[in-house]
This record gives C-alpha cells, sequence and structure tokens, in this order.
C-alpha cells in the first residue's frame, strides 16, 4: 500500500509527531511504501536542525532525518507555515533577505500543491495532530 503522512503538531509540544514517526516507521516494515511525509502548521517545527533536546531525551528531528536517509522519504515542511515559524532554507533565506537557514538534513521546503498530489497519488493520506 502506497502512503502519505501528515503531521500537524510539534515535535515536544503534542504525541501527534512521535505516532506519525511510529506509524511510518512500522509501515516501512511491513512493505509499504511512504509516499510523502507533509508537515503543516507546527509541525514544520519537526524540521528545525537548531533544538537541542536534553541528552537524556529524544531528539524528533533527528529521528526524522535519520529515517529520511534510511528509507529515501520525501519529508516536505510547508513554506507558508514554515515562514509563519521561521524554518528557513537556502531559498527562502535568499528570497526573504534571511543571513542564516535552519532547515534539518532530509526535509525540505514545498508549497500545498505537495499535499495535495500526495493524496492524489497514495492509497491513504493518514493526519496526526488537529
Amino acid at each position: 500500500m502506497k502512503i502519505s503522512v501528515q503531521v500537524n503538531e510539534g515535535p515536544y509540544q503534542h504525541q501527534a509527531s512521535d505516532s506519525a514517526y511510529n506509524f511510518v516507521k512500522a509501515a516501512l516494515e511491513k512493505g509499504h511504501e511512504i509516499f510523502r511525509v507533509f508537515f503543516y502548521h507546527d509541525g514544520v517545527n519537526n524540521g528545525t536542525r537548531l533544538a537541542t533536546p536534553p541528552q537524556d531525551d529524544r531528539n524528533v528531528q533527528q529521528r526524522w532525518s535519520d529515517l529520511s536517509k534510511e528509507h529515501e522519504l520525501d519529508l516536505v515542511i510547508c513554506v507558508a507555515a514554515a515562514q509563519r515559524r521561521g524554518i528557513v532554507d537556502d531559498g527562502e533565506a535568499e528570497r526573504n533577505g534571511k543571513d542564516a537557514t535552519n532547515i534539518m538534513d532530509g526535509f525540505r521546503i514545498s508549497g500545498l500543491g505537495q499535499l495535495i498530489e500526495a493524496g492524489v497519488q497514495s492509497d491513504r493520506l493518514v493526519v496526526f495532530g488537529d
């Protein structure tokens, strides 16, 4: 089965990101294809490389990045939500006159069209968070 996932909550304020991560990992282990993971609303905070959780806590951003590398996942951050929350890649930094970037390896910024495509191309679109 081809599955896409939408994550609407940040990594440490809600269970949604952990649940989405565990769902994606389990789906991959069962042989399903993950077409795309789309981070929307506060979910875009899963894609910042500047978070530094305590050493005895899980690093949600790193988990997503590692899973992306291991399985060649398409982790997409909504551009409008990213701009509101200060998540910046090279292209957005240049377009908006910012002097730094903070996007985690394995993530990319794009528009809502990527979410629509994920829904059309997948057998299921599973949403985590409000």
